[in-house]
């Protein structure tokens, strides 16, 4: 077989290497594999052979247009969103459970291992599931398991076991009294007076055997003086039992190097045991009573458990980890993750990190972790950018949106295109900022979060410096409260402030610093009456609410085609937009007549940013991966407000 059509991301590879020599004393074979699109793509060389991996890191379709003569087989990751961690006000949570974790890749273990998937030509559709809320001891939905992630029906992974509050709260923290307890890793059970029993695994509800998708969680301590919360479930081990003096450590997940070359830092999962990272679904750590003995998270992304003077810690996104007990941490987004061998060759790159793909003329580099671009070969003397930091959380009680995070770029011919970035060999540090907090319906004026700066910029350096390339995190959006209310925080792009709030105005936009004096985001837009303002975008400010009633729609983002039409990465734009990849979309502010107001612009969501709330439908999100801004909470019917977006880094040259 030949070349698949123009746009074969494997096409540029090939080519380079017949130009360069690279494999001048071996033949090349062709790509001869499946031809799917859908997700982020990551091609690498693993041996002698070639893989593609489609990261999925939220919701969509791996469409299978035509089989190849490797044959029809698969591998597959797929993790369910953790469990949220439990909730005390005198911090004796137990912690969130581990999404549940489903494969068939050689390396896991025989308990849980998965038979072999075989494709057919057709569009499978992706679920990821999200991370449960933290829980709260003060409102419905007190116990929070994760969602599950699923590759149609035929592999699904059940969501992580919520971690159980303390006994003498409402909900109490002790399987079966609480059944939301139970889940792929089961959640630790909460503390005294009186202990918790940590909660069950699940088995999953697709048809493979084994059904085993993680363990259970560990027990909560009934007895002073610190009354341990259980540490919740992970993939490769159960959580511990919390004890008199400390709270359970999360159960570790498992090590799976399915998106990327074994030899190299895998473009997803986290630092584990094992060298390379690629671990996921690692268990939430309890909480304890006082300031010492807080459970850790396990490996694969668990949070931390809190203390008396320590908050605990979400679970990381794209991960499955279950999150931190004692301040009610949310557990991490899940994943899904599909690989198959496309060809036959020995190759010598430019530069590794983060997920690697091929256009007919550039080598793109996808990060949506954190973690290190290394320029291997001296014919690689300056590269294409796009960096964009965390975006806000949304406020509540009529909440102002969060804002994006900063975007910057330098992609040739793009309007906001900053000048040239010339590399040398050596190492560059890439920073992803995570997204900000939401805040909850249940803590009035307490604003969103704003959110993490994304960086790219040479190892070591200083900063500022005309190297130096920062995304700024997006600004947290306003929040009511009793009083006072607030305007929006200041970010990449600011949060838009809340209904009532005073002064009335968003917050700022950052510009860039000196050395790079170009725009990378917009101001929030104001508060009025009962309406809250929208957060700024990456390409426009938020709307000003113009009235009693009137919450506003989130400013636009930006559209970068930096990846190539094959990957899957950004969100949907405005309405006939050519394609995806837009970035930065303003979370949008809510609107005290029970109106959704569209993130990124009307009709969103469009470029990450996430929809406000009404009474009976919880604000969105900003998209993991595109710095959008989370949404502004309602007012009643304990509908909060929507965390940021995490951002991303894309780097691109000449193949």
């Amino acid at each position: 077989m030949g070349l698949r059509a123009l746009g074969n991301p494997i096409a540029g590879f090939i080519d380079y290497l017949s130009r360069t020599g690279t494999d001048a004393s071996n033949e090349v074979q062709p790509p001869e594999g499946l031809t799917a699109t859908g997700g982020v793509i990551s091609d690498y060389v693993d041996g002698s052979d070639v893989y593609r991996s489609h990261i999925f890191t939220s919701s969509g379709t791996f469409d299978v247009t035509a089989l190849g003569t490797f044959g029809d087989t698969v591998e597959y990751l797929v993790v369910a969103g953790g469990g949220g961690g439990g909730e005390d006000d005198t911090n004796r949570g137990g912690g969130g459970g581990a999404g549940g974790l489903r494969s068939n890749f050689p390396t896991i273990p025989s308990p849980m291992k998965t038979p072999s998937f075989t494709a057919s030509v057709q569009g499978y559709t992706i679920t990821v599931g999200g991370g449960g809320a933290g829980a709260s001891v003060s409102g419905p939905g007190y116990i929070n398991p994760g969602s599950n992630s699923s590759i149609g029906t035929a592999v699904v992974a059940s969501g992580g076991g919520g971690g159980g509050n303390r006994l003498n709260d409402p909900a109490p923290g002790t399987y079966p009294s609480s059944p939301e307890m139970a889940g792929g890793s089961g959640g630790g059970g909460g503390s005294g007076p009186g202990g918790g029993t940590g909660g069950p695994t699940v088995s999953s509800p697709d048809p493979l055997s084994p059904s085993v998708q993680g363990f259970a969680g560990g027990n909560g301590e009934g007895s002073g003086p610190n009354y341990g919360g259980g540490g919740g479930g992970g993939a490769g081990a159960a959580g511990d039992n919390g004890t008199t003096s400390v709270g359970g450590n999360g159960g570790n997940g498992l090590q799976v190097l399915i998106a990327g070359p074994p030899a190299s830092d895998q473009p997803v999962g986290t630092p584990g045991t094992n060298p390379g990272g690629g671990y996921f679904a690692g268990g939430g750590g309890g909480g304890v009573f006082t300031s010492s003995g807080r459970g850790t998270g396990g490996d694969g992304g668990g949070g931390d458990g809190g203390n008396s003077p320590g908050n605990s810690t979400a679970g990381t996104q794209s991960t499955g980890g279950g999150g931190g007990g004692n301040t009610g941490k949310s557990g991490g987004s899940g994943i899904v993750v599909v690989r198959y061998k496309i060809a036959e060759l020995t190759a010598t790159a430019k530069a590794t990190g983060g997920a690697i793909s091929f256009t007919p003329t550039k080598t793109v580099h996808v990060f949506t972790n954190s973690g290190i671009f290394d320029v291997t070969n001296p014919t690689l003397t300056s590269v294409e950018y796009l960096v964009v930091g965390g975006g806000g959380g949304g406020g509540c009680v009529v909440g102002g949106g969060g804002g994006a995070g900063g975007l910057r770029t330098n992609l040739s011919g793009h309007p906001l295109a900053a000048p040239s970035y010339p590399v040398s060999l050596g190492q560059y540090t890439v920073s992803i900022g995570g997204g900000g907090a939401g805040s909850p319906e249940s803590a009035p004026g307490v604003k969103g979060v704003t959110g993490s700066n994304s960086e790219f910029y040479p190892t070591p350096a200083s900063y500022p410096g005309a190297d130096f390339i920062r995304g700024a995190g997006g600004g947290g959006g306003g929040s009511r409260g009793t009083p006072p209310a607030f305007p929006g925080q200041s970010g990449g792009s600011g949060g838009g402030a809340s209904a009532d709030s005073s002064p009335p105005a968003g917050g700022a936009g950052n510009t860039a610093d000196p050395n790079h004096p170009i725009v990378q985001g917009y101001p929030g837009g104001e508060g009025s009456g009962t309406g809250a303002g929208g957060g700024g975008g990456a390409g426009g400010a938020g709307l000003s609410a113009p009235g009693p009633g009137g919450g506003c729609h989130g400013g636009v983002g930006v559209q970068v085609l930096i990846a190539g039409t094959s990957n899957d990465v950004g969100a949907p734009g405005p309405s006939g937009s050519p394609s995806a990849q837009w970035f930065g979309g303003g979370g949008a502010g809510a609107d005290g007549n029970n109106i959704i107001r569209g993130g990124g612009g009307p009709g969103g969501p469009y470029a990450g940013g996430g929809n406000s709330a009404i009474s009976t439908t919880p604000a969105e999100s900003g998209k993991v991966g595109t710095g959008g801004g989370g949404g502004g909470g309602y007012p009643t019917n304990a509908r909060p407000s929507g965390n940021g977006g995490s951002g991303i880094v894309i780097i691109a040259y000449p193949s």
